[in-house]
């Protein structure tokens, strides 16, 4: 298939992690055969004038059979407009909580639903809440996450990890990879931490929030590293921790039990679906006690944890890609 790829989120020179999950996924359907031409925009805030018009030209050179946007608006109303060929567009979660919220993006989101062939939502959780906000996406839906690269995100020695990081932690180490902001739960997850009264904690991102977290004792503030990094980060550490308000799917999460790590993952959104009892600990997010609970019991589980790898191994990106390849075919042969 000839598919033109179109999304508001790309990684670029300047954000390198900007949507950085699509890269492994896009791959993967290249190497099943697949012909991808790129519309993207490579920089937070970036124009959607902009997106549209080389999405139009993208089409107009590649004639794809068939477009695939990555959030319902307003990357999927400017695919819609960019090209004839039929629509598959992926949610991931800040578009559909968008709903109601923004004015237009209701109407918008509904006339996207509506020209769209399939939406793929990246959990179960996404689907219901999309599903409830617009109920012309009924019978539409399907869902498919973005999947994990299992030879990037491979178990590794601990130890050897922290060094490789520098990040001289004490045992049990716990790490949280994500923006420093109120819905990723920082503040509380540092509180819970300083209850156990043992152990490291280190921050991997940025934000906002980052002055709220300066200076406590036994945390580490890294900031944002490349993602050529992430995967030592994660296999330095014994827990990787994921407490969020809510988490649509929850990449980092995925990611960190590929690395044969225990996880301390929130109850609302989806990491549920993919988060055995072995693998890890699910927590109410707004719980700290719960939460200090959960990441003294997630620190029993073994590391590296070999159940937390099986059940990564289930969103291999390789099978991610061939359900998704049915999407699209499917969308093609429906307007064949």
């Amino acid at each position: 298939m000839r598919i033109l790829l179109v999304s508001q989120m790309y990684p670029g020179p300047i954000d390198p992690d900007h949507g950085a999950f699509l890269v492994p996924l896009e791959d993967a359907l290249r190497a099943r055969g697949h012909e991808l031409t790129r519309a993207v925009l490579t920089e937070r805030g970036g124009s959607y004038a902009r997106l549209f018009f080389r999405a139009r030209e993208a089409a107009r050179r590649s004639h794809p059979d068939v477009v695939w946007a990555h959030f319902l608006v307003p990357t999927g109303f400017v695919a819609m407009l960019a090209s004839r060929a039929p629509l598959v567009v992926t949610a991931h979660g800040q578009d559909v909580r968008n709903i109601g919220k923004i004015p237009g993006v209701r109407l918008a989101t509904r006339i996207v639903v509506r020209d769209a062939t399939a939406v793929v939502a990246v959990s179960h959780y996404l689907r219901r809440e999309l599903e409830a906000r617009v109920p012309d996406a009924r019978g539409k839906v399907k869902v498919s996450d973005s999947g994990v690269d299992l030879a990037r995100f491979r178990e590794e020695d601990a130890d050897e990890a922290a060094a490789r990081v520098a990040w001289p932690s004490e045992r049990p180490a716990y790490l949280c990879v994500g923006s420093l902001i109120e819905r990723k739960n920082v503040q509380r997850l540092a509180g819970a931490f300083e209850q156990l009264g043992r152990g490291s904690l280190a921050f991997v991102g940025d934000g906002p929030l980052r002055t709220e977290l300066e200076g406590r004792p036994r945390i580490t503030l890294a900031g944002r590293v490349s993602q050529e990094d992430l995967p030592d980060w994660m296999s330095a550490a014994d827990v990787v921790c994921q407490p969020s308000l809510i988490e649509p799917f929850g990449q980092a999460t995925l990611e960190a039990m590929a690395c044969a790590r225990s996880v301390v993952a929130t109850r609302i959104g989806g990491p549920p679906e993919f988060v055995p009892p072995g693998a890890g600990v699910l927590v109410d997010p707004s719980d700290e006690p719960a939460l200090a609970q959960a990441l003294d019991a997630a620190a029993e589980l073994p590391t590296p944890n070999p159940a937390a790898r099986a059940a990564a191994e289930q969103h291999d990106v390789r099978l991610q890609a061939a359900a998704l390849e049915e999407i699209l075919a499917s969308a093609v042969r429906a307007h064949s």
